[in-house]
């Protein structure tokens, strides 16, 4: 059993200085692709454990998805984006509403309202041509 915690905790690390060095050499336009997709792992995993009746499963993945839904709002450049960029923080304000109501309710429904709007914005952000990212 010790060598399994040690592996797990080896591969945790590892794992960990995988991902900071990829976020260290995104571009921005990478971060927030990662942010979303992210996201909707969360979601999907939230809906996993609302399955399966884990409620402390389904309250941690929604709690990280609306964080990671604030840090997307935390990169919208208001001043520089005008409408869209207003447009887009009254979205993830309205994804992260949904989100509460969702735990509240145990609502996959809700979650795959968000999961639908996230994909949504994530396939127009991938869209963007690499000269205007």
């Amino acid at each position: 059993m010790a060598a399994v915690m040690n592996n797990r905790k080896y591969t945790n690390q590892y794992a960990s200085v995988h991902t900071e060095s990829i976020v260290d050499e995104a571009t921005p336009h990478a971060l927030i692709q990662m942010l979303m997709g992210g996201f909707l792992m969360q979601i999907n995993a939230a809906k996993g454990g609302i399955t399966r009746g884990s409620f402390e499963e389904k309250s941690t993945h929604i709690s990280r998805a609306i964080s990671i839904v604030g840090g997307l709002i935390d990169g919208i450049d208001l001043e520089r984006g005008g409408i869209i960029a207003e447009n887009l923080t009254r979205l993830y304000e309205y994804i992260n509403t949904k989100l509460f109501q969702a735990s509240a309710e145990n609502s996959i429904e809700i979650l795959d309202e968000v999961g639908d709007l996230m994909r949504s914005v994530k396939e127009a952000w991938d869209a963007i041509p690499p000269e205007h990212r």
